[in-house]
């Protein structure tokens, strides 16, 4: 599902958009704005997210309207928030004071001071870092991992063949061979069509050139220019694969190429360099990520990685920065006027596990239980999968979470899927994809500004038992690597409305247990009875209310409330 934002792709033949992990859906060039020097200056359009429906007409989560109203000081000035993600820019002007210390570790002496198994673990820690002192860029898909190790059991075999204790594993096997085979042709085709476009690219401009000197045209002209010679797409996709150049095809190629935003030689060449390293390190069975790390992938433990939590290590090309958008969401600097105001006061444990690709089982569990054993009250998740091949480890480390009364937070994804028919991972479900297995997970959705039939936002998943409710996710105004700002989508932003809700909730009423913190933030939430448009499609209705667990959006000023007569009635 790509939630946490990993590379986005567009074909050269449709303007859709991959999803390669959690990943936002609109991190475009075009979205990035200079650091702000007051956030006093926010505009409603920077801040939408946070109005309130009744007062601005907005379908916010009135986190201003609390702010504005409540007078009280918090009574736990240090609760922090990890945040499972990709690296982080530690230097970003508005992150600046809210990053996690661990103050029992002394700085780069090379030794575990404080015996928690991590050594020089100042900030946080990078389960995908190296030996080498860098980070893993690719991973490889989870569906991928799991043809290359459950390919020699169970290859060629019926079920009737199979143990009964291995038949969730050979079920997942054939789906994960079934997935396996149709993207290996899929990307296989759009690489090859990419490669043609690198080839043929310079004798496009060449030809253009000598009708557009100035090579001035826009998509308008070149469309016009075209239907003179009256040609169909059937018959351009058989002109590309016969290497026809064409001029008609020739201008159809430069078509395209604009339509989907390659703009230059040097657009076209470096989609081909990424759908090169998806083929050859993302679904590349013999392709191995873990060689770097220099771990046993097939055992937990402790001190694998390193304590390199920052995107801006000398010689890495590729800067993570979901991150980064995250954290400014959950905690950037309230009072530095400076950029934007975060939700909560808090603390952010960063805690790498997301390169490209799926993450690991092994780095999901870890960094769930590094969390919990250095004091993280809330842990945000904003990325997933499609498969998991050690769904135990995870679980178990999501049981050790509630046993320490610990939140755990989760994007529902950007796929436009109902999740009770299509189950992602990770999960609070059992493996009969029916039961929860506790009290201290929520899955979140996303909403847009634009109350209506369009608050759903398109993209999000939904599920009326396996999504609990949805907060603001599209169109958010966030922090972003090389200390700028930006504006972007996805799933992974509404997951941190949440998480910083439950932070001001304990920050404020630290009597609370997680199983009421969980239930008051689902209680509290504002319900629509509206119907809206189902995710994925155009002109399908459906009650708001049906697309989630609870049908409410994520309320901060009734969650205060609420959490306030509970923690009263407790004392």
């Amino acid at each position: 599902m790509r939630q946490k934002i990993k590379p986005l792709f567009y074909t050269l033949f449709f303007s859709f958009i991959i999803f390669v992990s959690c990943k936002s859906t609109k991190p475009t060039d075009q979205n990035l704005v200079k650091s702000s020097t007051e956030n006093s200056n926010l505009t409603t359009k920077q801040t939408w997210q946070y109005k309130d429906f009744q007062t601005d007409s907005i379908p916010g989560i009135s986190l201003d309207k609390w702010y504005l109203q409540n007078k009280k000081k918090p009574k736990n000035k240090k609760l922090i928030i990890a945040v499972i993600d990709t690296q982080i820019d530690l230097k970003h002007e508005d992150l600046q004071g809210i990053i996690w210390t661990n103050t029992k570790e002394i700085p780069n002496n090379g030794i575990d001071d404080d015996h928690n198994g991590y050594i020089d673990d100042i900030n946080g820690w990078s389960f995908t870092g190296t030996k080498s002192g860098a980070y893993v860029v690719w991973n490889r898909y989870e569906y991928v991992r799991i043809v290359e190790k459950w390919g020699p059991l169970f290859k060629d075999k019926t079920e009737s063949q199979i143990d009964p204790k291995d038949i969730y594993k050979f079920r997942e096997y054939q789906r994960a061979s079934k997935v396996y085979n149709e993207k290996i042709k899929y990307y296989g085709n759009w690489y090859k069509s990419l490669q043609h476009s690198v080839a043929i690219y310079p004798l496009i401009k060449d030809t253009l050139k000598y009708y557009f000197p100035k090579e001035n045209y826009t998509y308008n002209q070149l469309d016009s220019m075209y239907k003179k010679y009256k040609i169909n797409d059937k018959t351009y996709r058989q002109m590309r694969n016969d290497n026809d150049k064409d001029l008609a095809a020739l201008i159809k190629y430069m078509m395209v190429n604009l339509d989907v935003g390659e703009k230059t030689f040097e657009d076209v060449k470096d989609k081909e360099t990424q759908l090169d390293s998806v083929l050859n390190k993302n679904l590349n069975i013999n392709y191995n990520e873990r060689l770097s790390i220099a771990d046993n992938p097939e055992i937990l433990e402790k001190g694998y990685g390193n304590n390199k939590i920052s995107n801006t290590i000398e010689g890495i090309r590729t800067i993570q920065d979901h991150n980064t958008m995250v954290s400014g969401i959950l905690a950037a600097n309230r009072y530095n006027n400076k950029g934007i105001r975060g939700m909560t006061d808090a603390k952010i444990m960063p805690l790498n596990i997301s390169p490209s690709g799926d993450e690991h089982d092994k780095d999901i569990a870890m960094a769930v239980r590094y969390a919990v054993d250095n004091g993280a009250k809330v842990i945000n998740m904003s990325f997933g999968k499609e498969f998991s091949m050690h769904r135990d480890w995870v679980i178990d480390a999501f049981k050790y979470a509630e046993k320490h009364n610990v939140l755990l937070v989760h994007s529902a994804g950007n796929d436009s899927e109902d999740l009770d028919k299509n189950i992602t991972f990770p999960n609070d479900l059992n493996y009969d994809e029916t039961t929860e297995i506790g009290d201290n997970f929520i899955t979140v959705g996303s909403i847009t500004q634009n109350f209506g039939a369009g608050l759903v936002s398109e993209f999000s998943n939904y599920g009326k038992q396996n999504v609990d409710l949805f907060a603001p996710g599209e169109d958010i105004y966030t922090t972003g690597a090389g200390n700028r700002y930006k504006f972007d989508s996805g799933t992974s932003f509404s997951a941190p409305m949440v998480s910083g809700t439950a932070a001001l909730i304990w920050m404020y009423y630290p009597n609370l247990n997680v199983k009421e913190v969980k239930q008051i933030i689902l209680d509290s939430g504002t319900s629509y009875t509206i119907d809206v448009l189902l995710p994925g499609t155009t002109d399908k209705k459906v009650p708001f209310s049906q697309l989630s667990k609870t049908g409410k959006v994520l309320n901060v000023y009734n969650a205060m409330q609420l959490a306030e007569k509970i923690s009263k009635q407790k004392r």
